[in-house]
């Protein structure tokens, strides 16, 4: 009788992701055990002090290069890279959540109910505006997304992409003035979303087919394993491209790619803004994180059956979310649509060859991580009786009423449209230069002249402000606290030093551009 051997686990190297969801284990406790007046203070300190404790343990996991838990977790340069970004980014949209703990007009209201002058308003507040399941919520999808980027074989994809997805289904639906709004993304997402996952899992029994099919080979959905039966020309080469379009569909859904980003406006504009930023950034990051390893391990063999048709999603969703921003009323559909043509770019990283393309496509991350979270903390300022004012006529004239974050906001769309001295000029050297390099010029084309079209959106919005005549129903910024003032502050600077000085972290992005196999 055989003896069953357990796989060893490197528990040291699984330190960040299981910090953040044993942290969210204790945040249902909180939620459920802690009287509702702490429960506020309690569940974002124990979030940032989560997300701290696995962030320090990624800079200490930083030479480790191994493959543990049986085959099924890689922790290498990119997964250590992509995780500590995940977590950064996911530090500053937690300064936005927790400025507001509870819904008005589409955004959290902080201290509502913590700062109430009496019992009775106090009790108001929290039965009508209660919302602070948000902090377990978010860091369950934060632990998910550790997972995503350091899945090693394909089930565990699929395990963490649920894990994180979950979570977000709910957090879109946490609109208490936007109610019937905030469903139905919810809902629209969900529904996409379960579609997504089915193809995933359809796309996983494939491969696990491919495999099976070698003789003398263990089948399996290890990236090693499928890397190995791809170089094996005797394999099915059906179930092999129909494995790679049904996986490449449910990881495409969450990087927002065209035809697959239908769910991204609507979910952009009816969830609180903060969980879209949460989302715009955080997710954003993992979903790409999980197409490079999936890319550039289990299929490597497979690139030039792949590159083409990934090639023309990049351009149909550069050339989407650039021809339907110019269209939008509504500054966060805007930002959706934008957020879908730098998918296309991010694409255009990921198909770039070699470790100059995956460098690239990690800096992009980063970079536009931090511009989004600053672009949607001015959208959370910017409010009226009804709360945020997203409707672009009621941006007209708002450089004359609060000039200081008509310039913020100014920059930050500046840096979306790739002008020299930002981020986002940057970033498009970034993945374009690699792309040349390797013989993609015609993706670079696309790449530029759709960054062209995707300026005039950006430009008219700067035009409004700037040299409109403010009305009376131009809003005001108020800014309800430090939270959402640091969380602005962390992003334009990152957005100006990024641009001015990104040396550092395109060699920490070299660096760290290698996979473990």
């Amino acid at each position: 009788m055989t003896e069953l051997q357990l796989p060893s686990i490197a528990y040291g190297a699984l330190a960040p992701t299981l910090i953040m969801l044993g942290a969210a284990v204790i945040g249902v406790l909180v939620e459920a055990f802690a009287p509702r007046r702490l429960r506020h203070p309690v569940q974002l300190t124990l979030a940032l002090l989560a997300v701290l404790a696995a962030l320090t343990m990624v800079v200490l996991n930083a030479d480790e290069r191994l493959i543990t838990m049986g085959g099924a977790i890689a922790v290498d340069g990119p997964t250590l890279f992509l995780q500590g970004a995940i977590l950064v980014l996911a530090a500053v949209a937690l300064l936005l959540i927790g400025e507001r703990a509870v819904e008005r007009g589409g955004a959290f209201v902080a201290q509502a109910a913590v700062t109430a002058d009496s019992p009775e308003d106090r009790r108001q507040a929290e039965g009508q505006n209660g919302a602070t399941e948000v902090y377990p919520l978010t860091t369950f999808a934060i632990g998910g997304m550790l997972i995503f980027v350091a899945a090693n074989d394909l089930l565990t994809m699929f395990i963490a992409l649920e894990v994180f997805s979950l979570p977000l289904y709910l957090l879109c639906a946490l609109a208490r003035r936007r109610r019937l709004l905030s469903q139905e993304a919810a809902l629209k997402y969900f529904m996409l979303g379960a579609y997504a996952s089915a193809f995933f899992l359809f796309g996983v029994a494939l491969i696990y087919g491919f495999t099976a099919g070698l003789p003398n080979r263990p089948a399996g959905v290890d990236f090693a394993t499928v890397n190995a039966a791809v170089a094996d020309s005797t394999a099915s080469q059906v179930l092999l491209f129909a494995g790679m379009a049904l996986i490449a569909i449910g990881l495409l859904f969450k990087a927002a790619a065209a035809p697959f980003h239908v769910w991204t406006p609507d979910v952009y504009q009816g969830a609180p803004t903060p969980v879209t930023s949460f989302m715009a950034a955080c997710t954003k990051v993992a979903a790409f994180g999980a197409l490079l390893r999936v890319f550039h391990v289990a299929f490597e063999g497979a690139r030039w059956n792949f590159t083409p048709v990934l090639g023309v999603v990049a351009v149909l969703t550069m050339l989407v979310g650039a021809v339907l921003a110019v269209t939008q009323t509504d500054i966060k559909r805007l930002l959706a649509y934008s957020s879908i043509a730098n998918a296309g770019y991010l694409l255009v990283g990921v198909l770039a060859p070699g470790r100059d393309g995956l460098s690239g496509t990690m800096f992009y991350l980063v970079a536009y991580g931090f511009s989004v979270l600053a672009a949607f903390a001015v959208v959370t300022l910017v409010r009226d009786a009804d709360g945020e004012a997203t409707h672009l006529s009621r941006w007209a004239g708002l450089g004359r009423r609060s000039p200081f974050f008509a310039a913020v906001f100014t920059f930050i769309l500046l840096a979306f449209a790739g002008i020299p001295l930002t981020s986002g000029f940057m970033s498009k050297v970034a993945v374009f230069g690699p792309a040349i390099d390797g013989g993609q010029t015609w993706l670079v084309i696309a790449g530029v002249l759709t960054s062209m079209v995707l300026a005039f959106p950006y430009l008219r919005v700067v035009v409004m402000m700037w040299l409109s005549e403010p009305g009376e129903s131009t809003p005001t910024v108020t800014v309800p606290g430090g939270l959402t003032s640091a969380a602005l502050v962390i992003g334009v600077l990152a957005t100006l030093v990024l641009g001015v000085a990104p040396a550092p972290l395109l060699d920490l992005t070299a660096g760290a551009a290698e996979f473990v196999r």
